[in-house]
């Protein structure tokens, strides 16, 4: 079983066994049948494949978009209808949220493998729209734990991965381009439900700030139903037991998935509790507070297209590394001294920017199968305690704030070594090699 450093994709693979989780054949074709498809190749454009783009990008602004408004929901929840409960007791609202979005990666993958976008998204759609209506109804922490940290989080986890794998099929040498273009979705939406939650709130209330949202991404997700189709239908090869267990044999990628695993909590913790430090220790008012997380995801906007030009220059694991470092470095000097509302403006614009730049650089988007769904699953366990830890720390620690910032940035710090470890190893300890 050899292995291969892919400079297009940044990592190392066994090609057979991501030929065994990524290809696929067409169900009820014949070789030749087979062998027409794929010399015709994706039509890198046309209505149907734009369209395709359009209802992407209303699953993105949907999904990515809402889980990104995150940490405004943290902050106002704090302050707002469960202000009796603890930070730490608020946070499983939004790690439960990023935790579905992950453990479920490799079960969306299996279902749309057997049966195609549109049951996941159509299922997707009514999970997410019924769970923010009933969080409109919610009145203590476990309807809110259930209705927007569960249901809601089920349904978002059903409509990215689905949209993702659909635009790959219908282009080639545009790939880039639709996918950036369905990119600006999460960023949008993550923008946008921020600031329209917090207005709403003032002046008609939670409740309808909740339904508001609610319609409107239930109307966007109709777009999505209608558009959204796959150029081929896939079928999955059975996994012999060996390729399952050949990835946890290699030690490079056992040790990205332990350096994985240990930035995740560095890096979300400040998407989290962002806004609440905001307005806990730099005293920023409530809607200003709300706010930062749609500065946050403005910037994450330019630091996707700034790593997209990167990763072709220097290659993904290399941009992935360096925006890691950075961000550990980002959290360290400028968060911690964040004590005024201008410095927690200026660590929101830097933060975001090279968060962009981490989650746009390092997977390929095309390339989803075995690997990146163990990926996910290590992921997901941080991704559920980070933000409950994080609370943990800020009420029982003697430092408070200066306690969680220190602790967000080594995590960064050290997850980001850990990874560069890992890719010296696949490297053979050659620096300057695209990667």
């Amino acid at each position: 079983m050899s292995l291969k450093v892919d400079p297009e994709n940044g990592v190392r693979q066994d090609s057979a066994l991501d030929e065994s989780v990524g290809g696929f054949k067409h169900e009820g074709d014949s070789t030749d049948d087979v062998a027409k498809v794929e010399e015709d190749g994706p039509p890198d454009g046309g209505a149907v494949a734009w369209l395709v783009v359009l209802g992407a990008w209303c699953c993105s602004f949907t999904s990515p978009g809402w889980i990104n408004s995150m940490g405004s929901f943290q902050a106002y929840y704090e302050v707002g209808p469960l202000r009796n409960y603890s930070s730490s007791t608020i946070s499983w609202i939004p790690s439960l949220q990023i935790f579905f979005v992950f453990a479920l990666g490799p079960v969306v993958g299996i279902v749309f493998d057997k049966y195609g976008p549109r049951p996941l998204i159509t299922a997707g759609t009514v999970f997410h729209v019924f769970g923010l209506m009933m969080a409109s109804l919610a009145k203590t922490c476990y309807q809110f734990i259930l209705s927007q940290g569960v249901c809601s989080a089920i349904g978002v986890a059903c409509l990215y991965s689905p949209a993702l794998a659909c635009v790959a099929t219908w282009f080639s040498k545009k790939r880039g381009a639709a996918m950036g273009i369905m990119a600006t979705g999460g960023s949008l939406g993550g923008v946008i439900f921020p600031i329209m939650i917090s207005r709403m709130i003032q002046s008609t209330g939670y409740p309808w700030a909740m339904r508001t949202a609610a319609f409107l991404i239930l109307g966007l997700q109709l777009i999505a139903i209608l558009t959204i189709r796959p150029r081929t239908k896939a079928v999955p090869k059975k996994m012999p037991l060996g390729r399952l267990t050949a990835p946890f044999k290699e030690l490079p990628f056992v040790m990205l998935l332990l350096g994985a695993f240990i930035l995740t909590y560095g890096i979300l913790i400040p998407v989290d509790y962002m806004a609440v430090q905001a307005s806990q220790e730099a005293h920023m008012s409530e809607q200003m507070s709300q706010y930062l997380v749609s500065i946050f995801n403005a910037a994450s906007l330019f630091g996707r297209l700034a790593s997209g030009y990167g990763a072709d220059k220097i290659g993904r694991w290399n941009i992935f590394i360096v925006a890691c470092s950075i961000s550990g470095i980002t959290q360290l000097a400028v968060w911690i001294p964040a004590t005024h509302a201008s410095i927690v403006i200026g660590f929101a614009i830097m933060f975001g920017f090279f968060f962009g730049s981490l989650y746009r650089s390092f997977w390929r988007p095309s390339r989803i199968g075995y690997r990146l769904g163990i990926m996910f699953l290590s992921i997901s366990i941080p991704a559920l305690t980070m933000a409950p830890v994080g609370g943990a720390i800020l009420q029982n620690a003697a430092g408070g704030w200066l306690d969680v910032k220190i602790f967000a940035g080594v995590m960064s710090l050290g997850g980001s070594a850990i990874v560069l470890y890992s890719r010296m190893l696949y490297t053979e300890n050659k620096i300057l090699t695209v990667f």
